[in-house]
């Protein structure tokens, strides 16, 4: 198993989790942790355009599954490249979502079927999965208010696209409640780092207790 610590970040854009995810990772470092942070999609030669093309080629027309697999093709050279030899290593590894981004995106808002998507992202990251994935929850119309830039791709496809995107995430927290920690996103965002804390801190000493 590898000897690092790996977290995920996740939840609809607009809800904080980047700058949790910098947050965190500020925190860690201080503590004098080897950290890394990535983005998914992203985080590699060939992830990076990928993920112009995902997010914001919106001259494209992909098809849902055409779509998904490139998701998932970014996924499995970030792992190569980036978080299983950062793993490896013994560092910890924060990435700005994973695979249940895709889950959720693709399957329970974008009609394709989740355990499929669980099956084809177990064999694009060789079965890693995070040790915990922290979920930012916020309503739709609070995390649209919140976001600063233009709508991706995604983000376009309206908010009732966005809304079965949020009941998506809820749903896999609620099945895998050892796996993905929900955060209330609402409150201001020193209260949020606490909460963030408050799941981290636990996991953290027992990884450095071995």
């Amino acid at each position: 198993m590898p000897a690092g610590l790996f977290l995920s970040f996740d939840g609809l854009d607009g809800t904080g989790k980047t700058t949790q995810c910098r947050r965190l990772a500020a925190a860690l470092r201080s503590a004098r942790l080897p950290v890394v942070e990535c983005r998914d999609p992203g985080g590699t030669a060939v992830g990076t355009k990928l993920r112009e093309l995902l997010l914001f080629g919106k001259g494209h027309v992909l098809s849902p599954r055409a779509e998904a697999l490139l998701f998932e093709a970014s996924r499995a050279q970030l792992v190569a490249e980036v978080i299983r030899p950062a793993l490896e290593r013994g560092e910890v590894v924060l990435s700005d979502r994973y695979l249940l981004a895709n889950v959720v995106y693709a399957g329970h808002a974008g009609g394709l079927d989740a355990a499929d998507l669980w099956r084809v992202g177990g064999f694009g990251t060789g079965g890693l999965e995070p040790d915990r994935t922290l979920l930012f929850d916020l309503p739709v119309e609070v995390a649209r208010r919140r976001g600063k830039r233009d709508a991706d791709r995604l983000e376009s496809r309206g908010p009732d696209y966005m809304q079965r995107v949020r009941t998506g995430f809820l749903a896999e927290a609620s099945r895998r409640p050892d796996r993905i920690s929900v955060i209330d996103a609402e409150p201001p965002e020193d209260f949020v780092a606490d909460r963030v804390w408050a799941v981290v801190e636990p996991l953290v000493k027992r990884w450095r207790a071995g």
